[in-house]
């Protein structure tokens, strides 16, 4: 793994160099969960693949709740993961209400200019 240079800049105050060094601490911690949503969601993937093949191919039916309740209840932990790596506001992101507030007041604006 490669280690980042994160020595100080020789113009960098000593606060500066306190923050740059917290940002990467952060950042290499986001990575680190990141890494481990990622692990998560491909042995989801793979033993529940393996289950679903295990159970239909000694008999059981495909579309049956007993075959895919691991994957249900396993897939609630998973989107629980998610959340804690990605957060809540993944899909609306921090400022997405203002945006669409925006987006509507000039669609408005431009829909009177045609009239």
């Amino acid at each position: 793994m490669e280690n980042y240079n994160i020595e100080p800049y020789n113009n960098d105050t000593p606060e500066e160099d306190y923050f740059r060094e917290k940002a990467y601490l952060r950042a290499k911690e986001k990575v680190k969960k990141l890494i481990g949503f990622y692990w998560h969601l491909a042995s989801y993937v793979v033993v529940n693949l393996f289950i679903i093949i295990l159970i239909v191919s000694n008999g059981g039916k495909l579309f049956s709740f007993g075959t895919f309740a691991t994957a249900l209840f396993w897939g609630i932990g998973l989107f629980f993961h998610f959340l804690g790596v990605f957060g809540p506001d993944f899909m609306f992101g921090k400022n997405w209400e203002q945006r669409k507030i925006k987006e509507y007041m000039d669609k408005e604006q431009n829909t009177r200019k045609f009239e």
